[in-house]
């Protein structure tokens, strides 16, 4: 189901906690509020539909991928980036990494690692903080 957009900047700054396989229409209705939002949003975390749970959903060049646990184990080639965000208004710069190394479970909660590049390991950073409570 589509979900309300959370803008509330206290909750959004505190640390999601884990997720489980309880969390899976969690990461059921992310998905579809993701796409729903899809002519101005290419990525979302879970804290952005109210949820304090480390769940991603993301657009990786035209395929909606839905991550669990997500962390960056490897990055590479930094640069600075500005962005915007569903939750926020405006645009805030940021450092992001060209190249990243991600551990994550899928759908059925078994662990997997890959590596993303350019706008897609952009994308995913971004939701990574929110998970993390970073504002940006």
């Amino acid at each position: 189901m589509v979900q309300e957009i959370c803008k509330d900047v206290l909750f959004l700054a505190r640390k999601s906690e884990p997720a489980t396989p309880d969390d899976l229409p969690v990461a059921a209705d992310l998905l579809e509020t993701l796409k729903a939002h899809a002519d101005g949003c290419v990525g979302m975390a879970a804290n952005m539909i109210g949820v304090a749970k480390r769940i991603i959903a993301f657009d990786d060049e035209g395929v909606y991928r839905v991550l669990f646990n997500p962390e960056i184990v490897k990055k590479s080639g930094p640069y600075e980036a500005e962005e915007g965000c569903l939750s926020l208004t405006g645009t805030r710069k940021t450092k992001r990494w060209k190249s990243i190394k991600v551990k994550y479970q899928d759908e059925q909660f078994r662990q997997r690692f890959k590596t993303w590049n350019g706008w897609s390991a952009q994308i995913i950073q971004h939701e990574i903080d929110h998970c993390e409570g970073i504002i940006i």
